[in-house]
């Protein structure tokens, strides 16, 4: 049977990370009550007291009468329609290792922008093999979106992600303010892979930066990942997508350029010297194009894209080869 999102859907969010901590701020424009599950207690009663994240995104201030907040995820699923998961890719296990409710009668919808390690999948996949989800009850919420840019207002902008374009746009309801302007697609598949893609190219151009390489040297690297991304995706899940859309192409943008993009970062860390585990030791926040690029490099075992970037990457972080060979190798295959 069809599954349709209703309009009085009651929504919740899974995590606690500052994606999180803005999606919240998000849904609370638009929906009376949001439920949220947050893994640890301190963080919980923190919030409940001071009606802030006391490690993310900190000028937020909640009404916290309007969230239901409980470290049950069973209370907080249990008492929702559409469930959106947004924790790091490598924690997704340990923030759902206690459900035992059932998502039989859910919407679950991915804001990870990564792959959850050693299973090679995408959450999407994951909630569709593990929990029986179909994936025409799973959504994608993603675009070139910084959450310290939520938490300013500034204007920006999403994309509504569902196999049924009337769910995309019940979504879109959710997150529609006068600062978050909202998109609606169909491509569940492009759009995760996308955004799993566009940080593993982060790590790349950061690695770029930090080894002393200029504009216009990134400029070529990041049009030559835009042409990888759209190899990858088109021989895995070929619908039609458009490369030049917000969802795939700015996100790519935003997430290689900006300074406040933590897979950059961590990419200029390495170009600058760091070791792998010192610069992920040293770094607050998780990149998730570390965790990206061990899966594509195994996806891609099975598709056969020509994604030079991507292997670049990957023989750094996984198999030790150092940057500025293989940065330098890596100039001699672009266009």
């Amino acid at each position: 049977m069809e599954y349709k999102i209703d309009s009085s859907a009651r929504v919740a969010v899974v995590g606690y990370g500052s994606w999180a901590t803005a999606i919240v701020k998000i849904l609370l424009e638009n929906r009376p009550r949001v439920g949220w599950f947050i893994l640890e207690a301190k963080d919980m009663e923190y919030l409940r007291r001071h009606h802030t994240n006391p490690y993310y995104l900190r000028d937020v201030h909640f009404d916290t009468s309007r969230l239901d907040m409980s470290t049950d995820i069973n209370e907080v699923v249990g008492g929702a329609d559409v469930v959106i998961v947004c924790v790091p890719s490598a924690y997704v296990k340990v923030h759902m290792a206690a459900l035992t409710v059932s998502l039989a009668d859910k919407f679950v919808v991915s804001a990870v922008k990564g792959i959850i390690p050693g299973d090679h999948l995408t959450l999407g996949e994951w909630v569709n093999r593990n929990y029986g989800v179909p994936f025409d009850r799973i959504g994608v919420v993603t675009g070139p979106c910084h959450a310290e840019e939520v938490a300013l207002e500034r204007l920006s902008y999403l994309t509504m992600v569902c196999k049924e374009d009337a769910n995309a746009r019940a979504l879109g309801e959710m997150f529609a303010t006068e600062y978050i302007r909202v998109s609606h697609s169909t491509d569940i598949y492009g759009a995760e892979y996308a955004a799993v893609l566009k940080n593993v190219y982060a790590i790349g151009v950061g690695i770029a930066v930090g080894l002393g390489y200029g504009d216009n040297f990134t400029a070529v690297l990041i049009s030559n990942a835009a042409a990888e991304m759209g190899a990858f995706i088109g021989r895995s899940f070929p619908e039609g997508m458009q490369i030049t859309d917000s969802a795939y192409l700015g996100d790519l943008l935003v997430t290689c350029y900006s300074p406040s993009s933590r897979n950059r970062t961590f990419g200029a860390m390495l170009g600058k010297g760091y070791a792998v585990c010192s610069a992920q030791a040293e770094m607050r926040m998780v990149a998730e194009g570390y965790y990206g690029s061990e899966g594509i490099e195994f996806i891609n075992r099975t598709v056969g894209a020509q994604i030079p970037i991507a292997d670049a990457v990957y023989r750094i972080l996984y198999e030790g080869a150092p940057p500025l060979e293989t940065m330098e190798e890596l100039t001699t295959k672009l266009k």
